[in-house]
């Protein structure tokens, strides 16, 4: 079966739909990174290395739930079966169950930028790692939807993941085990952020490969998981 770009856009367009039910949540999650960017605009401070908690923020709440919501109102309707096992192709449904969710992050992910007013540095890594964060909270926005049973249950279920991956380092600071803070550091959210400061500080590829890489072995476990999540929906009773 040939891959359908009518087949993929018909995905997105009903997804805005549903998500124009769940406006309200939605919009929360797209105004917090927002806000967090405004209040760091309003701080004076030009160290660039702050731009990476909005960036990860935005990446979290605005990626992972935005995707979520839109997995979790297939199932609460009924309507993911008669989705898996319509014509579309495994890759078009996770194509076009993406592409929304991924575009309101980069949005956000560049009002975030621009509010802040921030020079971002080294441009090419940077967009190389909003990609590979994109692709690890995607996925696991996905697999959030597909274990809740409604949007609402995505809050509860995704709350761990919220506070692991954005508060991470206030975790450490806070549990001063030497055990948890090695943990955290292997955080994609850590190495962005480490990576963000080591660009600062005019690193270059050889100082930020290893999160690089670490980052990449996320997003490829994360969409692998993912993956897997959806073929068992597909014969879930």
């Amino acid at each position: 079966m040939t891959f359908s770009i009518r087949r993929v856009s018909a995905i997105v367009a009903k997804d805005v739909k549903d998500l124009l039910k769940n406006a309200y949540a939605i919009l929360i999650t797209i105004f917090l990174p927002l806000g967090l960017a405004a209040m760091l605009s309003r701080s004076g401070s030009d160290d660039a290395s702050l731009l990476g908690t909005p960036i990860n923020l935005a990446l979290v709440i605005t990626g992972a739930f935005v995707q979520a919501t839109i997995m979790a109102e297939e199932k609460e309707k009924n309507t993911l079966r008669a989705l898996l096992l319509s014509p579309a192709t495994r890759m078009e449904i996770m194509l076009g169950k993406s592409l929304l969710s991924s575009l309101i992050t980069i949005l956000v992910v560049i009002g975030s930028i621009f509010i802040s007013n921030m020079q971002v540095p080294g441009l090419f890594y940077f967009t190389i790692m909003v990609l590979l964060s994109l692709i690890i909270f995607i996925s696991f926005g996905t697999i959030i939807g597909l274990v809740s049973r409604t949007v609402m249950e995505t809050s509860i279920v995704g709350l761990p993941l919220l506070v692991i991956f954005t508060y991470g380092s206030i975790i450490s600071a806070m549990l001063d085990n030497p055990l948890v803070s090695k943990i955290i550091t292997y955080l994609p959210t850590e190495s962005f952020s480490s990576a963000l400061n080591i660009l600062e500080q005019n690193g270059g590829f050889s100082e930020i490969k290893w999160h690089l890489l670490n980052m990449l072995l996320w997003a490829i476990s994360s969409l692998v998981i993912a993956i897997i999540s959806y073929g068992k929906s597909r014969f879930d009773k």
